[in-house]
């Protein structure tokens, strides 16, 4: 029997595991009952605090209950929010049952009339309307409708009677008076249209009209409507977060994706009812089949009885849709809509998105099933289509990244047992190939220094070593392990046609698409390029930092690098107060607040303080209503 300590060992590691996705977890006891439903932003940050530092008796005692975690990868932490509390509702777990309540989420509803009206309601009434939402952030609605009217003249009355004169809206033109015959419906109508545009995340043409509205008000220096301008554009763009666990549409469905590595296949199920998503389902299988035939194998494998059918199931790919369907009404007499999604679909995009919600949650299953195993299969292909002396525990992969010659580096990734073993990752700032390219001279310079250095510690070297790129930069490494008298395995990974290339021999080896060696082998080196990218992206931004620092007054290089490793970008030094900039960069107080001083100017003036998108139109808002708001 498990004991205690290794039962929380076991959910320590799944939570170190977990990825830094958005979703919701689910702990459940010995009996598989879930006791504790929580949402996190970050799945494996949140779950991993469960076991550090001091906790609360509730936090301890649920630890102790719990026999494992489950998780549900969402698109967003919006998702995450809403799907949280479906679970709840659908588990009512102990563990909840003092922190949530069963109030629903607020909706945005648009009545089924002629001239229809738009407002916030908890209720849902079968009458016609259209519904948007649910909505958890409700100031950020309140901002939005108050928007809505300012922009489309749509009425406010919640009964509608023809009246012989307009009201007050109607006189401030927040309202076409359609009581007072004053628009038609023909000409009513197309407001409506356009809100529902706006709703599903077709409203740029709206969000410009209130920037400009926002413009001129700060123009005018109307200060309180440019605030609320620029709030109400930050409801707008919160609402537009997609939010793919629930919606209004009452009609079972069923979305399925998978995901392989080598012969391991995972099927995810994401099932919806009354709207609401309810259950995600995986299963594990091997198969050699391509995923289209995988597929049509798995439909007919899942459904057995009728009654667990839904109306409407979706897929990935169009193969075997036509035979499923005979299936089920021939054997167990349903015909249910099978679909591959297309662009041309009513609510084509969302029925994506929560496919797409699927296929995160398959290829999350896949990396765990490949973790569990070691990927024993794909080393023992390797150790044959290779002809290695032993089984190649220990991987080690090399790629190089520059930006024309500049900053280049060297990345060293490591993986034990077939997987990631980053605790023994490393990478290289390349000396002899700084300004110049020349990937030969830079594996050479790499491999050099990182065997040269296994060779002094008499440390243990890898079992293989994988190069990103062809048979020149294979000999340019074999050439090194020569000089330095190590007989190492060595192969190199063509992108173009995934050819695998061995020492002073330009005849490339082909694996077929499925194989686990080749599948491997492809992890390795996307980790090679993906560690070396990052790592050259942050020299350039680093370097571009230093660059900014140095046109502030009074900073030279050596000042602008003792700014960088304090504050690590404009944003920091300028909220930093002047007695920091003084300490840190050795200056006089009078001098720090010039430094600050013109580090505000200069920030708008940089392209470089660009985090994101989003940030950036966070930024723009701000600056268009900052005289507004008296900052």
């Amino acid at each position: 029997m498990i004991d205690a300590e290794q039962i929380r060992k076991q959910l320590h590691d799944t939570a170190l595991k977990a990825p830094k996705s958005s979703g919701v977890y689910l702990w459940r006891d010995e009996s598989g009952t879930v006791i504790y439903v929580g949402k996190a932003k970050n799945l494996k940050n949140r779950l991993s605090s469960y076991f550090s530092g001091q906790k609360d008796i509730k936090t301890r005692t649920l630890v102790t209950k719990a026999k494992s975690i489950e998780y549900i990868t969402t698109g967003n932490e919006y998702e995450a929010l809403i799907l949280e509390n479906t679970l709840i509702k659908k588990h009512n777990p102990r563990f909840n049952i003092d922190l949530k309540d069963d109030k629903s989420y607020p909706v945005l509803r648009i009545t089924n009339e002629d001239f229809p009206r738009v407002f916030k309601t908890r209720r849902i009434i079968e009458d016609g309307s259209r519904y948007f939402g649910p909505f958890p952030n409700v100031t950020a609605l309140d901002d939005f409708i108050e928007n809505l009217h300012r922009l489309y003249p749509v009425r406010r009355c919640k009964r509608f009677h023809k009246r012989t004169s307009p009201c007050m809206y109607y006189h401030i033109k927040q309202c076409a008076a359609p009581c007072c015959n004053k628009i038609s419906k023909e000409d009513y109508i197309p407001y409506i249209e356009e809100i529902i545009r706006l709703l599903e995340g077709e409203g740029e043409s709206a969000i410009k009209k209130l920037e400009e509205e926002m413009k001129t008000a700060a123009k005018n220096l109307q200060f309180e409507k440019a605030a609320r301008m620029r709030d109400g554009i930050r409801g707008i763009i919160t609402l537009h977060e997609q939010n793919n666990v629930e919606d209004f549409d009452p009609e079972g469905r069923d979305y399925i994706a998978s995901a392989s590595e080598g012969t391991l296949i995972s099927f995810a199920v994401l099932r919806m009812r009354s709207g609401k998503l309810v259950a995600r389902d995986i299963y594990r299988t091997r198969s050699i089949n391509e995923e289209e035939d995988a597929m049509e194998e798995f439909l007919l494998a899942y459904y057995t009885e009728a009654s667990k059918i839904p109306p409407r199931i979706f897929i990935p790919v169009r193969k075997g849709i036509v035979l499923a369907r005979q299936y089920f009404s021939q054997k167990l007499g349903v015909n249910p809509t099978i679909a591959a999604i297309r662009e041309t679909m009513p609510n084509a995009k969302r029925h994506m998105a929560v496919l797409e919600m699927a296929r995160q949650n398959a290829k999350e299953d896949i990396i765990r099933r490949v973790r569990e195993r070691g990927d024993i299969p794909a080393m023992k292909e390797l150790m044959s289509v290779l002809d290695l002396p032993g089984l190649p525990s220990r991987i080690e992969g090399f790629d190089i990244a520059h930006i024309g010659g500049k900053l280049p580096v060297a990345s060293l990734v490591s993986f034990y047992n077939g997987n990631p073993d980053k605790k023994n990752y490393r990478y290289f700032r390349l000396k002899t190939t700084d300004g110049i390219i020349d990937d030969f001279a830079s594996m050479r310079e790499a491999s050099r220094r990182r065997y040269s250095r296994l060779l002094r510690e008499k440390a243990d070297m890898p079992d293989l070593i994988v190069i990103d790129g062809g048979i020149g930069q294979v000999n340019a490494v074999n050439g090194i392990l020569s000089e330095l008298g190590l007989s190492i395995p060595i192969i190199g990974l063509a992108k173009r046609d995934e050819e695998i290339y061995r020492p002073n021999n330009s005849e490339p080896l082909c694996l077929p698409k499925r194989s686990d060696a080749l599948r491997l082998l492809q992890r390795v080196r996307d980790e090679t390029h993906r560690f070396a990218t990052s790592r050259n992206q942050r020299l350039r931004t680093k370097q571009n930092t230093s660059v900014i620092f140095e046109k502030l007054p009074n900073v030279g290089k050596v000042r602008a690098k003792k700014l960088l490793d304090e504050f690590g970008s404009l944003d920091k030094l300028i909220a930093a107060e002047p007695e920091a900039v003084y300490s840190a960069a050795g200056c006089s107080l009078e001098q720090a607040k010039q430094i600050l001083d013109n580090a505000k100017k200069l920030k708008t003036e940089s392209p470089h303080t660009a985090q994101s998108a989003r940030e950036n139109r966070d930024k723009h808002i701000e600056n268009l209503a900052s005289k507004a708001l008296g900052d």
